[in-house]
């Protein structure tokens, strides 16, 4: 089969878009990233795709242009490069119809916190605020909604009580980087079933990958919590 072909947008430094690039180098996970795509002219996102060869893009808004005109034309822009899946990887512009109606029900996100809890802009300092003991991430399709997707994968990180928004986000961040590669595996292998709200997963008859893979380097690490066995949360 032939790998699946993934578009991702970007907005700033990447960490994810380094991670799926890294996972595809080291075996872990089958797609090809036609190409990266940024609202800002240069985000450091694009030179860990240029380190892998990949393709960018800026598609920058103008001060006149309207939302809806805007997802018309980078729906356009991301169409030239012919992905089968579109991967928000720090894209910090809502989507509007316009694009998503380009990419019906092939849009996915990840978000730093438990769907549907905490949703939107400051995930971890809404957590940190609620008093929640655990948090995590969330990859999720993209619908219309802000963070309203149907969830395909998740991994649970623990609040501490002295966190503050940037330390809890880079306990999180290091989930992200295992449950994203895992959940575009999976997506990859056409094992994703949408049914309403739910994501249903095919896990009969799956195999390892070699010499690595990204769907069981997620199941070791998206529970687990060994740095809170000696401290409280």
């Amino acid at each position: 089969m032939e790998p699946l072909r993934l578009a991702v947008l970007v907005s700033g430094r990447g960490s994810n878009l380094k991670a799926i690039l890294e996972a595809v180098a080291g075996g872990a996970l089958d797609v090809l990233v036609v190409g990266v795509f940024s609202d800002r002219a240069e985000p450091p996102a694009f030179e860990w795709a240029r380190q892998y060869g990949v393709p960018v893009f800026s598609v920058i808004p103008s001060a006149a242009e309207s939302r809806s005109a805007y997802g018309l034309r980078l729906a356009g822009e991301v169409q030239g490069v012919r992905p089968q899946v579109v991967a928000l990887a720090g894209f910090m512009r809502v989507l509007s119809p316009v694009f998503l109606g380009a990419f019906p029900d092939r849009v996915i996100n990840i978000h730093p916190a438990l769907l549907p809890s905490f949703r939107g802009d400051d995930a971890q300092r809404q957590a940190i605020e609620a008093g929640v003991r655990f948090s995590g991430c969330t990859v999720h399709f993209v619908d219309e909604g802000t963070d309203t997707g149907p969830v395909i994968l998740q991994s649970v990180a623990p609040v501490y009580q002295d966190d503050t928004a940037d330390t809890l986000s880079d306990r999180i961040l290091v989930k992200e980087h295992r449950t994203y590669p895992a959940a575009l595996q999976l997506l990859a292998e056409g094992r994703l079933q949408v049914k309403g709200r739910r994501v249903l997963i095919d896990w009969d008859g799956r195999p390892d990958r070699l010499p690595r893979d990204s769907v069981r380097e997620w199941q070791e690490i998206r529970d687990s919590n060994e740095a809170s066995l000696n401290r409280p949360v």
